[in-house]
């Protein structure tokens, strides 16, 4: 019955039904084939209703989505040219730092590539880099940020996974920034090759572009070092995240309208609202796998193929690179940790240092072809076909795969600010 049931599950994926449509529907069928009441679906989405840490889920959202909407991104991308452009390549790794940014407060690479894509690309043509590799670097870019605060996916992982958010932010520091220096080392590198020219040094551009962002600097100063400080707690720097932008981007900067505030607020209770509800329905299937042992069964597969960690290692990288490249971030989240969390935990890997490997995992998997979600988000945005962005995407995807092999290889990037 079971192995029906996953049948007419898939059947109803391929038709295009919403996963978390699919979710339901298999965890009440479950449910009903082994007698359990259907309450049981209920009181998952009662529990998460009381878990505090969710409630910053919508104040993160509603700030990302608030900066989008207004003139920040052009401003924080005039500041980052003024201090970086006079380096070979400054632009590239512009590109880089301000796609990384947007994306840890906004949670989702596309509203970063639609948000930034249209100001970096005509910048990066008028600067002589090639189109090619300017569509492949942001489409790259968009990807990043999943380890910085306030990330959402960060977030749900440590309410799925029941890890300290701030821990995980923590360990998420040097890894994060090897990512960023890495990726943007390399553009740096083929700038140079491609013989880019950098613009000279200007203080008084300097000067204008820190007064005209003179709102918007103290934001990631207040919740990125609140949160790395041990000034806030998770709960505290959202509200200071969307209490802020609100106060800068609508009632001092005016940038957002009172007429736009009603569509702002919409947009976010969307986004976050999708997010519970994917969550309550795949909790809801964990659930009863759980309850089934599936995590046992997996393990012994895993333990009769497998020598050992470093294997068992590679194999998840490999599982989770197709499984980002398939699943949005967030239904991988709850559908795929409750289930990996004890099978690592037996390979002695630390869940904060899996936490790090998953979402490093799942932002790759964004940019990996065929079926990556930036490669898609990329091609609407730019009006290119999806071959060809992903064609210009692999050179930075495998630097991205050499990162992620020393963020696997190597704990201590990961536990060294994380108390044992």
């Amino acid at each position: 019955m079971t192995i029906l049931i996953g049948i007419g599950v898939l059947l109803i994926c391929l038709a295009g039904v919403p996963l978390f449509t699919v979710m339901g529907i298999s965890s009440l069928l479950n449910y009903w084939h082994n007698g359990i009441s259907f309450q049981s679906a209920v009181i998952e989405f009662y529990q998460l209703g009381s878990v505090p840490l969710l409630q910053t889920l919508p104040l993160f959202t509603f700030a990302g989505c608030l900066l989008a909407r207004s003139q920040a991104p052009a401003r924080l991308l005039r500041l980052s040219n003024a201090v970086l452009g006079w380096m070979p390549g400054g632009l590239a790794v512009i590109t880089v730092v301000s796609c990384a940014l947007l994306t840890a407060f906004t949670g989702a690479s596309g509203i970063t590539i639609f948000a930034l894509g249209g100001l970096l690309l005509p910048a990066m043509l008028a600067n002589r880099y090639d189109e090619r590799f300017g569509l492949g670097l942001i489409t790259a870019s968009g990807c990043l940020g999943l380890l910085f605060p306030p990330s959402l996916p960060a977030i749900l992982y440590g309410v799925v996974s029941g890890v300290s958010i701030d821990m995980l932010f923590r360990a998420g520091l040097l890894p994060g920034l090897l990512t960023l220096s890495a990726l943007g080392g390399y553009a740096a590198w083929r700038a140079q090759r491609q013989g880019v020219p950098c613009q000279p040094f200007s203080l008084r551009e300097l000067r204008g572009a820190l007064w005209e962002a003179r709102y918007e600097l103290p934001l990631p100063v207040l919740v990125i070092g609140g949160i790395y400080s041990g000034m806030f707690a998770i709960s505290e720097a959202a509200v200071v995240a969307a209490g802020y932008s609100l106060l800068a981007e609508m009632v001092i900067r005016r940038d957002v309208r009172k007429r736009h505030f009603a569509s702002v607020a919409r947009e976010s209770i969307v986004l976050s609202g999708g997010i519970l509800i994917i969550l309550g329905m795949t909790m809801a299937v964990t659930n009863y796998l759980v309850t089934e042992d599936v995590p046992g069964q997996i393990f012994a597969l895993a333990e009769r193929y497998m020598s050992g960690r470093i294997a068992f290692l590679l194999t998840l990288n490999v599982f989770l690179l197709i499984v980002g490249s398939i699943l949005e971030v967030y239904a991988a989240t709850v559908l795929i940790m409750p289930l990996l969390l004890p099978i690592a935990a037996r390979f002695g890997v630390h869940p904060i240092h899996l936490g790090v490997i998953f979402l490093t995992n799942l932002a790759i998997g964004y940019i990996m072809p065929p079926v990556g979600m930036n490669l898609f988000i990329s091609a609407i945005r730019f009006k290119k076909p999806v071959l060809e962005l992903a064609r210009a995407a692999i050179p930075f995807a495998i630097v991205l795969l050499i990162v992620l092999a020393v963020i696997t290889f190597v704990p201590w990037l990961s536990l060294v600010f994380v108390p044992q």
